[in-house]
Order: structure tokens, then sequence, then C-alpha cells
């Protein structure tokens, strides 16, 4: 698994949920984020290169656990990888639009995020009628990535965010970069609406197509930035046991 940082946790603890014997192996590229703010090329030869490390060390399933190298790179990956199942982030806009009364939704992610083809694509196939609100949060990135994920300055950051969204007249929030999971308890304060959060379905997702869910159930945790400071607040915010080590190894 992959992600810029800290947000693909947030599919990784679920993953543990349904699959307790995987093994897991999770790439958050810090020195290198945040990819949200990157162009799109730059993200694809970023997430190519994480993909062929992964499986160069012996991934059988990849999870792009990062909604904007899903958005640059998806496709491009699961054509390199083609004897391995990749499973990758999609923002839940069709179950959003089905739950819509008001067919209006919010969707938080990152600029780059919806400059991929993928948006574009999940918007025309699932939310025909549906007005999509669209907010870029990177300082929710930020949030996260830090260990913010509450107090008044985290409320403040996404209250600022979330209400001109619900001023548009959404009724359903989707959570579009999976570092947000984090900080789903305040958006839910903030807003006073339902939240779909998209974690958990991915990793039903990978439960149903992973080459191997049997193993010591180990995990092992790698950044390209600083790891006292990534195991730190992986501890802040997962408690999660795990190994950790820098990418590349």
């Amino acid at each position: 698994m992959f992600d810029s940082g800290m947000g693909g946790l947030s599919v990784l603890k679920e993953v543990r949920h349904l699959l307790p014997h995987a093994d897991l192996l999770y790439v958050a590229d810090q020195a290198r984020a945040p990819y949200g703010v990157r162009d799109l090329d730059s993200v694809l030869e970023i997430s190519l290169e994480i993909a062929d490390w992964l499986v160069s060390a012996g991934a059988d399933t990849l999870v792009v656990a990062c909604n904007t190298a899903s958005a640059a790179a998806l496709e491009e990956i699961r054509a390199r990888h083609s004897a391995v199942p990749v499973v990758g982030m999609e923002p839940a806009v069709k179950p959003a639009a089905a739950m819509s009364e008001a067919n209006v939704v919010g969707v938080f992610a990152t600029g780059a995020t919806f400059q991929g083809r993928l948006f574009d694509s999940v918007v025309a196939r699932h939310a025909k009628g549906t007005r999509i609100a669209t907010m870029a949060c990177p300082e929710w990135v930020d949030l996260v990535e830090n260990g913010h994920i509450s107090g008044r300055r985290a409320a403040k950051l996404v209250s600022s965010a979330v209400d001109p969204v619900v001023a548009k007249g959404a009724d359903v929030l989707v959570l579009g970069c999976t570092h947000f999971s984090f900080l789903r308890e305040l958006i839910e304060q903030a807003s006073g609406l339902p939240v779909i959060d998209p974690a958990r379905p991915v990793a039903e997702r990978v439960q149903s197509v992973a080459a191997s869910a049997g193993g010591s159930g180990s995990i092992r945790l790698l950044t390209s930035g600083d790891v006292d400071k990534f195991r730190r607040i992986v501890g802040e915010l997962t408690q999660l046991s795990a190994d950790f080590g820098r990418y590349p190894e």
C-alpha cells in the first residue's frame, strides 16, 4: 500500500480489521508530499516508481491508498502490473448521489484529484442530475500529517471549508482524500450532515481480490521522510503496532 503520507493509514486500519493475518507493507512518501499540489504527470512518475518497488519487494496485491495517486496513475499501474490485483481510491460520488435528497453532494479532496480524468468519469457515470460542490482542502492534509485532528485550530480550518459547501445546499458529504478520514468527526460536527468515507468499502474490495490473505499478520510502515516523526504521529493517529523503516530500504 502507498500514499503521500499518513492518509492511507485510514485504509490500512480497515484492511487490518478484515485481513488480520495478511502481511502489510506501507509506504508513506512524505519527502515528496503533498501530492495534491503537484501536477498529475509528476504524481504519475512517483506512483509508478513506488508501485514498481512494492512489487519488487514481494507485494502480491497493490493498494493505491491515495486519491491523488489514483487519479494520476491507477490505470497505468494496472497496465504495468497486470498480474497483480490493484485497488485504488475512487470518490464515493455514486452512493452519495443516491442518498442526496437535495441532489447536491459536497466533495472534499485535493486540487489534483479534481483535475484527474477519474473524478470526471465518476461524476459522469454516477451523478447525472446531481450538482457536485467541490472543495480543495490542502490545509486538511497538513493537519493530519502533523497529527492535529482535534482542537480549536483544526475545528476552525475544517469549518472554513465545510461551511461554503453546506451553503451551496449539499446534504451529503464525500471524503475524496484518505487523509480526511482522520477528520471525519470534526467534519460531521461542523456540518451536521452524513459523511461518506470510502476507507471501509475499499478495504472490502481489497479483501475480495487479495492474492494472499495468510501470513504472520505483520505491519511494516516505511517513510521517505523523518522516521522518528512518522513513528510518533502514526502512534497518535492509529495506535498500530508496527515495524518502522525508511523507504526505500
